[in-house]
């Protein structure tokens, strides 16, 4: 069977990984000129870590965790609020089997597990038809399978009619993610401040050399994904004037070559598939980093979709596919929701929220523990 996937993030790479391993040819096409760097620290949580051990990369995994001592929540003036060594707000609590990893390392673990894939960086799908998936390059392939995980502006699922702007479900909040120097002294530690309107905040990366920086804002904003000038601009001016490190921040954002911004909005596709076209992680269930569940999603998504496509003919692995993960990436829909509240408690120093970290995480990982086939 041939293969053609949309999107070479975690989703894509992953199932391109999933169907080699299975004797399937397959072709991913994504629209950046090499993979995408960058990006938040990620958790593989339950089931998606077994995933990763079937593909044979449990162990470089874990060997590539992220390290943190815990972490702390100050005030706008640089007033400590809480702290705490037994948990951090991106990853829960620490010691847990759960790994928290940095999404380009774990990318790049995908991306060389599917080294058999054909690889078309630099293009997009333009147009998908009876004839066949003709590529804005110019090129027209024939695949059986076109798999959209192409993210929350899923182009496939747009040519393919599964979603529109009427399946989109704004959460109010933006959040901008970029690398820069660890030029602020942390150790294996993550620090956030919260504003009335928005939140800033960064942890280390790279044994300490890094800090991922996290600038979130709320209300309304229009931005175009394909102008990082223009969105960097945005960033600035709505930072501008603030207290605590936010200035320093800034002063890395010129130079940021992985910076990222998106809006806090849910995929609420009313189906995953039609024809021989299927839509696979934020492309079509889109929950937010707000869950903390996207990753695990996306791996146990991909792992459930490969092997339907190994057992059973097209549709009917699209439809047992769906029904498989419909129900679970619909209650971390909700637990989105759920964490918005609770992680505003959180960064206003709220003590019960912060000893309750544990039970809290280990409730949300059970809600995807996926028995897999």
């Amino acid at each position: 069977m041939h293969v053609l996937v949309s999107g070479a993030g975690i989703a894509g790479s992953a199932l391109a990984a999933l169907l080699l391993a299975r004797g399937h040819r397959v072709t991913v096409v994504e629209s950046a000129p090499r993979p995408r760097p960058g990006g938040q620290a990620v958790d593989v949580r339950g089931p998606a870590l077994e995933v990763m051990d079937r593909l044979g990369l449990g162990e470089p995994m874990r060997a590539a965790r992220t390290v943190m001592r815990g972490m702390s929540v100050v005030a706008p003036d640089g007033t400590e609020l809480t702290r705490t060594t037994e948990t951090t707000l991106t990853g829960g609590p620490l010691g847990s089997p759960d790994v928290e990893i940095l999404r380009d390392d774990l990318a790049a673990l995908l991306v060389d597990a599917a080294a058999g894939t054909e690889w078309c960086f630099g293009d997009r799908v333009a147009a998908i038809g009876a004839d066949g998936v003709r590529l804005a390059g110019g090129r027209t392939l024939e695949p059986d399978v076109v798999v959209g995980a192409d993210g929350l502006r899923s182009a496939v699922g747009r040519l393919a009619g599964l979603v529109g702007d009427g399946c989109l479900r704004p959460l109010g909040s933006h959040l901008a993610v970029y690398t820069m120097p660890n030029v602020f002294g942390l150790d294996r530690w993550q620090t956030f401040c919260r504003f009335p309107d928005g939140m800033a905040g960064l942890y280390t990366a790279r044994e300490n050399r890094e800090v991922r920086v996290n600038l979130g804002f709320e209300g309304e904003a229009e931005y175009d994904h394909r102008d990082v000038a223009a969105q960097k601009q945005l960033i600035a001016d709505a930072f501008a004037g603030r207290g605590w490190w936010v200035p320093r921040m800034l002063e890395g954002l010129a130079d940021a070559s992985d910076f990222y911004l998106a809006p806090m909005t849910q995929v609420v596709a009313p189906r995953w598939s039609t024809g021989r076209t299927v839509l696979l992680g934020d492309a079509a269930w889109c929950t937010t980093p707000l869950s903390g569940q996207g990753t695990t999603l996306a791996l146990v998504g991909a792992y459930l979709l490969a092997h339907e496509l190994d057992v059973r003919p097209v549709g009917e692995a699209f439809a047992a596919y769906e029904d498989r993960m419909r129900p679970v990436a619909e209650a971390d829909q909700r637990l989105a929701l759920e964490n918005s509240a609770r992680v505003a408690r959180m960064m206003d120093g709220a003590a019960d929220v912060v000893a309750g970290s544990d039970e809290h995480w280990s409730a949300t990982s059970a809600a995807t523990a996926l028995a897999l086939p």
